[in-house]
This record gives C-alpha cells, structure tokens and sequence, in this order.
C-alpha cells in the first residue's frame, strides 16, 4: 500500500490540472506561472515597470503607462485584477503583460495591474484582502498634494475616473473591492467596472473553491455569489458597469445572472452586457489578435472613455 507521503487524496482540473493534493495534506502545483519583465514595448511605446505596494504582506504591482501621456492632462486609471481561479496567473505572466499593454494603448489610460496570494497555499479570502491593500496603496496618491510614492499614478492618473477591470475570479475581486469601498470607504471616485467572463458561484457545487474557501458559506456567500442579497448591491458605489459574457464560456449564465441582479437590485447606476458569439472563457486572453477580441478590446476602450 502506497504511504501516506505519495497517495493522492485529490487532483483539481477546473478546466486543466492545477494542483492534487496529497493525504498528507501536501500540496503538489501542476502548472506553474510564467513570468516576464517589464519593458518599453517597441510597438505602442507603453511603458511599464513594476512597484512593491505592500511590505507585509509582501505584494507587488506592474504599473503600465501610454506613451501619448501628456504631463499636462490626467488621464483614467484602471485598477486591474487577473483571473486565473484564484489559484494562478500573475500580473507578471505574458498574458497578462501582453493584454495590458494593448488596454493601455488602445484605451489611452494608465493601469496597475495588481498581485494577490494566491491559493491552494493561501485560502480565501486572504486574496479579498490583498486586494484591498493595493487598491488602497493606489488610493494614497489621490490626497490634495500628489505626494504618494508612485511619481507615474501622482504625475497622470485622474482619480475622479477610476475603473476596477477584472477577468473570470480577478472580475469577482473587482466587485467585491468596489463593494467594500462602498462600505469602508476609499478616498477615490470609483467610476466603473468591467467584468470580464466573471466568476461567480451559483447554487452548483463547486469542488474547488469549497477547498479553498474552507469559511465561506458557499452559494449563500455574497462574496462568491452577489446574487444571494440582491439588496447589497445596491450599495455599489460605482455609476456604471460593463459585464462581458461569451456564447461558449461555462461561467456565461452566472455573468447574465449578476447583470440581472443588479438592475433588480434598486441600484442607480447604469449596467450593460457585451454577449460575444461562438467564443469561450477569456478568449480574448487566449487568442488577443482574433477579431472578436479586438472588437471586444474596442468596447472596453470606449466604456473607459465615455
């Protein structure tokens, strides 16, 4: 009989393997995340570099800024939170790097796509919380004097237009954070959020994050599935809202569920929904250049801008 060392108790494949747990309670990654440096992209000028926002915990930020940045004019700020199940990716990862720097370019905003402990090793909701801490380390430079530590957020970003952008569990960290602004205050003018193939719970179970959100309440857990207490969302502090769904995507009804959900809710802002056809999860992710992506990409800039 195999010890208890080498036995498995469990593999999680949400849609590829992630992580298999030993009876040990060891922990085994089956993918791991790429990384690649910040840089001068050559092709659209965005700058880009990374930043420490948070000794401890120790977090980090890559900051992206677009080359037609004026010193004079202040320009959107996105607060961008990357998906990946709350178990990989990185702000650091080619894709989003990659995504990122075309946002930034097409948009014409300044972005700092922000680092969270990831799970299985770190449980929710302790990326809830460090999700906060960036948020509220960016905040910090919209006192009266621009005096924060970041001379690129205090030199062009207009912090009466603020957008939290998130896709799949990075779109679930976005509403929460704007919820929790809402509740605990921030000091920044949230204008909007866009959610991208987001993920929230329904009333299926759901083996992965009942592993990693061990406190949670499971569907009866705002957090995870808003549309349990459409009263709170009420309470988003945001006036409008993008959710973008795909025809394919496994996550598709639970993003039309929470865009009916908050125009049910009595909240006063203004929600839309992009539904693209024949695509999956974060195809825009996966496959940047495919047309669909780049009208998608074309959407997103115009919500930032208008």
């Amino acid at each position: 009989m195999a010890s208890n060392t080498t036995e498995i108790a469990q593999v999680f494949v949400p849609r590829f393997p992630m992580f298999q747990v030993y009876k040990d309670g060891r922990i085994e990654r089956l993918i791991e995340t790429e990384t690649v440096p910040p840089s001068n992209d050559p092709q659209t000028g965005v700058q880009s570099k990374d930043i420490v926002v948070s000794l401890e915990p120790n977090l980090s930020a890559r900051l992206f800024l677009p080359k037609t940045a004026n010193p004079a004019a202040k320009i959107p700020l996105v607060v961008y939170i990357h998906g990946g199940g709350f178990c990989i990716e990185s702000p650091f990862s080619p894709t989003y790097h990659n995504y990122l720097t075309s946002l930034v370019n097409q948009a014409n905003v300044i972005a700092v796509s922000i680092q969270y402990r990831k799970a299985p090793e770190y449980l929710l909701p302790i990326a809830y919380d460090d999700a906060w801490t960036a948020i509220k380390w960016v905040a910090k430079h919209a006192n009266r004097n621009r005096d924060g530590p970041e001379p690129w957020l205090n030199n062009h970003a207009d912090f009466d237009r603020v957008f939290l952008v998130g896709d799949s569990a990075g779109a679930n960290l976005a509403h929460n954070m704007t919820m929790r602004a809402g509740h605990d205050g921030l000091g920044v003018k949230i204008v909007g959020m866009v959610l991208m193939n987001p993920y929230f719970r329904n009333n299926e179970s759901d083996e992965l994050v009942d592993f990693i959100f061990p406190s949670s309440s499971g569907c009866n857990d705002p957090r995870l599935n808003p549309a349990c207490d459409i009263k709170e969302l009420a309470g988003l502090v945001c006036s409008k809202i993008l959710v973008c769904v795909s025809e394919k995507d496994f996550l598709r009804d639970r993003g039309l569920g929470y865009h009916e959900a908050v125009r049910e809710s009595g909240w006063h802002g203004v929600i839309d929904i992009v539904d693209t056809p024949g695509e999956g999860h974060v195809f825009h992710l996966i496959n940047p250049t495919c047309q669909k992506a780049v009208d998608l990409m074309n959407q997103v800039s115009s919500f930032l801008n208008h």
